[in-house]
């Protein structure tokens, strides 16, 4: 058991508290007003934390994360994340949390009392399931042995590691700020602090050969991770490899690179549950297999979206990116920069968007479920997809089929409705 730690009240949270009734409980009364759907029951509840800061921003990247300029101020961050969380509470009362995912940016260069403070105000505000699963994204680059024994303490239970790769020339063209041999220290100590961790790879990398895509694989193997997530590298709009793209593997190359990895983490037992997703059995993330079934996720901090679920509407939400306007907009009491339901011609696509990455598929029930509308109101894009030979169903699942798996893109876009 973790002790719960009483957080004094700061001016950030005292206004949160005064603002609690004038914004979030209006929105709340409005999202649980009669509409046009019907589910009979919530899905899970995750919890995302976004940190936004990094040490430097890698040429690929296009998530929400901004270099440290000398310092950050961790302390009027996490004030803010209190005061938001509590802002969002009468959109989740009495909805317990399953998982925690603390994304970024480093999430690691975070102080221990940092994430010991964070981790406390969220289970001072929020019911936890006594087993939740709480992931923690870190770099090797800020490793340190005696901070991550001070988070596992605080109630990480499960890291998340940015190898991306173990050569170091690959990783100089990544712009990351780690060698080969930090990344072995890193996972080292991940291991002597954690027996929950994902090591994240990257393939068809700048000037990478089949070979070393092999090398790096079966050294990431070796140490024997309950989870690897491998992604193939995408020159992403609005990053620096947009701008100025640089020389990577050919299609043909690139799909014997995947074809490779496939056998090679088969072959060590590894099961292929989503796209780009390996794990041990069991050890699957279980943060991200409710995105996958379509459950419910708060997401606090700058840039941090949300899906939340209620019983005649889904509502996705987004807050303001950059840290000090999200933290301006925190302390003007509503941080949220975008919010709209989901309608009912787009629930059909923005299920089968999420659920389709199943490698195994989906219960059929699942739709239903998760959706609040009959699964036959989707039975013309099924169809569509069963002719060109894209999707599987029977009485009990409906998955894509192999080639379905190889055309995932192909097959989500036959449930877009255009009209």
């Amino acid at each position: 058991m973790i002790p719960i730690k009483p957080i004094p009240a700061t001016p950030a949270v005292q206004a949160a508290k005064r603002d609690l009734s004038a914004v979030p409980q209006n929105v709340a009364s409005q999202f649980l007003s009669p509409g046009s759907l019907n589910l009979t029951q919530l899905p899970p509840l995750s919890l995302y934390i976004h940190f936004p800061w990094c040490v430097k921003k890698c040429p690929y990247c296009d998530f929400n994360s901004h270099e440290v300029r000398g310092s950050f101020d961790e302390q009027a961050y996490l004030d803010a994340l209190r005061a938001d969380l509590e802002m969002a509470l009468p959109l989740i009362w009495g909805r317990k949390i399953y998982t925690i995912f603390i994304g970024g940016g480093t999430p690691s260069l975070m102080s221990a009392a940092g994430l010991d403070r964070l981790l406390s105000d969220v289970r001072t505000l929020l019911p936890l399931d006594g087993a939740a699963e709480i992931t923690m994204e870190a770099n090797p680059g800020t490793f340190e042995a005696e901070k991550f024994r001070s988070y596992r303490q605080s109630g990480i239970n499960r890291l998340s590691i940015g190898i991306q790769s173990f050569n170091s020339r690959h990783l100089a063209a990544l712009g990351r700020i780690h060698d080969g041999d930090e990344a072995r220290r890193a996972i080292d100590i991940a291991r002597a602090n954690f027996d929950n961790f994902n090591l994240d790879l990257m393939f068809a990398l700048p000037g990478q050969t089949l070979e070393e895509v092999r090398q790096d694989v079966e050294t990431a193997i070796a140490f024997a991770p309950p989870h690897l997530s491998l992604y193939h590298l995408t020159l992403e709009p609005n990053t620096y490899f947009a701008k100025y793209p640089p020389a990577i593997p050919d299609d043909d190359l690139s799909a014997e690179m995947q074809d490779l990895i496939h056998a090679n983490m088969a072959a060590a037992g590894y099961g292929n549950y989503e796209v780009s997703a390996y794990a041990q059995a069991k050890r699957e993330s279980r943060h991200n297999l409710n995105y996958w079934n379509f459950g419910d996720y708060l997401g606090i901090g700058a840039g941090a979206h949300s899906k939340l679920s209620f019983p005649h509407r889904v509502v996705r939400q987004a807050r303001y990116k950059q840290p000090k306007a999200y933290m301006d907009a925190v302390a003007s009491g509503n941080a949220v920069q975008e919010s709209a339901e989901i309608q009912p011609d787009e629930m059909g696509f923005e299920f089968m968007l999420n659920a389709l990455r199943l490698q195994g598929g989906f219960n059929v029930n699942l739709f239903q479920e998760r959706t609040g509308m009959l699964l036959n109101t989707i039975e013309s894009e099924l169809l569509e997809a069963e002719k060109k030979g894209l999707l599987y169903r029977d009485h009990q699942t409906i998955s894509p089929t192999p080639l379905g798996k190889l055309f995932l893109n192909d097959l989500q876009q036959i449930f877009l409705k255009t009209t």
